[in-house]
């Protein structure tokens, strides 16, 4: 069984991190006298261990980090900050800076994933008996580094999904592709055979982007033709995504509640590559 060891922050990335964070402003209190506040980071750990493990925020009482309560109250007051889009902004704007954003082949796909709850953005998932569902679209640039992500029911079909994820670029990653497009570099955009529509390519060359759409088996000839593959990297950040459990069903009502948790996964997927990719 894992250990809350292997979820926490570390030292090296807390540093990185805390400037991020909104600077708490302590309240007068009537009585003079205030129940201590706990450490940003020790929430911060709380936050991830949720995200990393699936679990309930009520849970975390029997770990030893925080209290469920307090975790999840000071996880909504981060949400309303614009906390963990900030992450995944600075995330990429490191990965720019450290490696590089290739924007030369870019992928993008939708994935589907229950909702028991319901709330919005979501719908009756076609693949799911009509259950509840969810779809995040998501945009990725060629080595897999997420750039762009959208949420809608799971009825909301593909190709309805591309513009606005192809607006949903955060300020690193537009300011990034903006350099790439104003130097004269080609901008390919590889899709599957659900994006295959007129308006789709209509819309994808309005962005500047030139649609590469190909069904699997296609693909697949092209491989064997020696033609170099390269949409997988989307399901692959798809996968990595997934790891984080907390994202393979959607319990959260509030739809911006599971988008922060997906900012902070692809904040946490951006800066293991800028260590490791």
């Amino acid at each position: 069984m894992a250990t809350t060891q292997e979820f926490t922050i570390s030292d090296a990335l807390w540093t990185r991190l805390a400037p991020l964070l909104p600077v708490h402003v302590p309240k007068a209190h009537p009585l003079g006298r205030h129940r201590q506040r706990l450490a940003d980071r020790d929430v911060l750990d709380a936050i991830l261990f949720v995200l990393r493990t699936g679990c309930q925020w009520k849970a975390l009482d029997a770990t030893g980090l925080v209290k469920g309560s307090t975790a999840h109250s000071r996880f909504q007051q981060w949400v309303e900050a614009g906390v963990f889009a900030r992450l995944w902004d600075e995330a990429l704007q490191d990965y720019d800076d450290l490696i590089g954003l290739n924007f030369a082949w870019m992928a993008l796909d939708g994935s589907l994933h229950k909702a028991p709850l319901a709330g919005k953005k979501t719908g009756p998932n076609p693949t799911d008996r009509g259950k509840g569902g969810v779809k995040r679209s998501l945009l990725t640039e060629a080595r897999g580094i997420p750039v762009g992500l959208v949420l809608d029911g799971a009825n909301r079909h593909d190709m309805k999904l591309t513009e606005s994820t192809l607006m949903s670029l955060p300020p690193a990653a537009e300011a990034a592709c903006a350099t790439h497009r104003d130097a004269g570099h080609a901008q390919q955009l590889c899709l599957d055979a659900g994006y295959d529509y007129a308006q789709v390519r209509e819309i994808v060359a309005a962005h500047g982007y030139t649609a590469h759409i190909r069904p699997r088996g296609e693909e697949a000839q092209s491989k064997k033709a020696g033609q170099k593959a390269r949409r997988w990297v989307v399901e692959r950040t798809h996968s990595w995504l997934n790891r984080f459990r907390h994202l393979l069903t959607r319990w959260a009502k509030k739809p911006e509640n599971y988008l922060a948790m997906l900012h902070f996964a692809c904040a946490r997927i951006t800066w293991y590559n800028c260590l490791f990719g």
